[in-house]
């Protein structure tokens, strides 16, 4: 089997044992998504998503959160941890999306990364989620995957990871794959215990790198 023929399989396989694979940051609007997915470094999406209706019931729209001082932000956010650089890049994204955007998110790769505390992470899932394009999204569970099962190999570099998998994944696939790791990686092939390899839809593909 070439490593092609594996990235097909876990696609497909995946796509039958988690159809319904989304986002699990809450969201109505892009900007809400790029505050939740900075709130998210080092904090599960759920604490997430108890946090942030405060936050918009104080500050309802991109221009209050541009005016809104860092601290009052961070009396807020700080139950996500790290709270006083994830307060001062929100409102530095938040100044910049008003002054320079017009309050609106820009669709295009490079603007995104050029968004204060925005990195390649959130930038590929604003891409996918919000405008529909082709993104990869390599978080902890797409790294510990990829590499367990063989899509990629020794590779712990996020962009490194994101970079091969562009060759082997089909670009409207790599989005919904993503999302998909993340389901697999809690339920069954997980970091802090051992994964569950008896009840794993993948293990005629997987080759079990680290087991």
């Amino acid at each position: 089997m070439t490593i092609e023929e594996r990235a097909l399989a876990v696609i497909r396989i995946l796509k039958e044992t988690y159809p319904d694979a989304d986002c699990t940051l809450d969201y109505d609007q892009a900007w809400k998504l790029l505050v939740s997915v900075r709130l998210a470094a080092q904090c599960t999406d759920a604490r997430v998503n108890e946090i942030v209706p405060r936050l918009y019931e104080k500050f309802p729209d991109v221009a209050s959160l541009a005016l809104a001082g860092v601290e009052e932000i961070e009396e807020i956010v700080k139950p996500c941890g790290l709270g006083h650089s994830k307060a001062r890049d929100i409102q530095a994204c938040m100044q910049m999306l008003h002054e320079k955007y017009q309050d609106r998110v820009p669709d295009d790769f490079e603007s995104l990364l050029a968004l204060p505390g925005v990195g390649r992470k959130s930038a590929n899932l604003i891409m996918g989620d919000v405008f529909g394009k082709p993104a990869i999204v390599t978080d902890t569970h797409c790294i510990r995957l990829s590499n367990r099962i063989g899509l990629v190999h020794d590779i712990k570099d996020p962009k490194k990871v994101e970079m091969a998998l562009w060759k082997i994944i089909p670009p409207q696939e790599g989005n919904g794959l993503c999302h998909r790791f993340v389901e697999h990686g809690r339920a069954v092939c997980t970091a802090r215990t051992r994964p569950f390899c008896d009840r794993c839809a993948l293990t005629d593909f997987c080759e079990k790198n680290g087991l």
